[in-house]
């Protein structure tokens, strides 16, 4: 009898509940033929379902000029039914958390200290003022509206930092509930939406204001949430605009680590630290601290941070697409507006402060 036969009654035995003769009882696991093989097995098929979908939006993204991460999130959940059951379940909740961690932590590769220290002292300390009162006002009226103690954290955050990123890097700060996943898709959503209107909209403003370079790139790079949005409204105003916008972008950047680290001191009792215990410092945040730490230094070369921020771009949209995939259309609609009209409230508020700021600087 053939090995291949053996083996197939043996299985049949085994399902009825029989000994299996046929393989002695302390025959050893195979060895696996690499390091992690077993995990790479698990996950192969999730992750490369999610990085198709990434590859999809991607192209949408390039020939239609809407958001990235926009097309890759509404693609992902059209896609929901691969989280649901079978083979791609693992590396959709691997690509939904680790590469998501990992683009967090390339994004370093983008901020130097040179680069915020030109920034001058006022637009600094608008930028951290917008930050800390946008989130503050974001759990404040969350909490009015009766969207739970999270989702006003996780929105304020995302439209003070870094629109969808944030959104994402915030989302692994906060403990784990059953509606995170939808909260977080309701955050990436509304800031990707309103960032694309803003980067319309607000060069129209800035024109009509009469705002000079130096005062508009304030007002993009301190009050639009998406990196690529404040980018596009900054040059298309001028080229100056353009360099200050995303230099007081990246100062928001910056702010992540401190942000992320606050939210888990805050919420370390929800996740089960005890009064006298610490939540544990986010890996990804310090691999995003030494990125930072290393640009400043001159460490990094031009190749390593091109390539660096092209890996951090893939892998978010990787992980932007898998965690629309674990999003479905039906938890969506039972919503309402009030998180729209939270964000909206939030995105209002912060453009509000930065416009006040610059006039009083004027």
């Amino acid at each position: 009898m053939t090995d291949s036969r053996l083996d197939y009654y043996a299985s049949l035995e085994r399902m009825e509940g029989v000994v299996d003769i046929a393989a002695p009882a302390t025959s050893a696991r195979p060895a696996e033929p690499f390091p992690g093989a077993r995990l790479f097995y698990a996950i192969y098929p999730g992750v490369i379902a999610a990085g198709t979908v990434g590859l999809a939006a991607t192209w949408l993204s390039q020939n239609y000029g809407a958001p990235v991460m926009l097309f890759a999130l509404l693609l992902g959940m059209a896609f929901h039914f691969l989280h649901e059951e079978g083979r791609c379940v693992a590396g959709v909740e691997f690509a939904s958390r680790t590469i998501l961690r990992l683009g967090i932590a390339l994004l370093g590769a983008r901020v130097t200290a040179a680069q915020i220290a030109s920034l001058g002292a006022a637009p600094i300390l608008t930028v951290l003022a917008g930050v800390a009162t946008t989130m503050l006002f974001g759990a404040w009226l969350g909490r009015r509206l009766g969207l739970g103690r999270y989702f006003g954290v996780l929105s304020g955050g995302a439209v003070a930092i870094c629109g969808a990123s944030a959104a994402l890097a915030i989302s692994t700060a906060l403990p784990k509930h059953d509606t995170r996943e939808r909260d977080t898709v309701l955050a990436v959503i509304g800031v990707t939406t309103l960032s694309t209107i803003a980067m319309i909209v607000y060069p129209l403003l800035a024109a009509a204001m009469k705002l000079d370079n130096a005062q508009a790139g304030v007002f993009f790079g301190g009050a639009i949430h998406d990196v690529a949005q404040v980018v596009g409204a900054g040059y298309m105003y001028s080229r100056q605009t353009g360099d200050i916008a995303t230099y007081v972008k990246l100062l928001r950047v910056a702010l992540l680590i401190p942000a992320v680290l606050f939210i888990a001191w805050i919420f370390a009792r929800d996740a089960g630290v005890g009064k006298s215990g610490a939540p544990p410092f986010p890996l990804f945040l310090a691999g995003f601290a030494a990125l930072v730490a290393l640009n400043s230094l001159g460490a990094l070369p031009a190749p390593a941070t091109g390539a660096a921020t092209t890996i951090s771009g893939w892998c978010l949209v990787t992980a932007i697409a898998a965690l629309g995939m674990k999003t479905s259309f039906h938890d969506l609609t039972r919503v309402g507006w009030r998180p729209a009209g939270l964000i909206v409230a939030e995105t209002i508020w912060i453009a509000a402060l930065v416009l006040a700021a610059i006039r009083v600087a004027a």
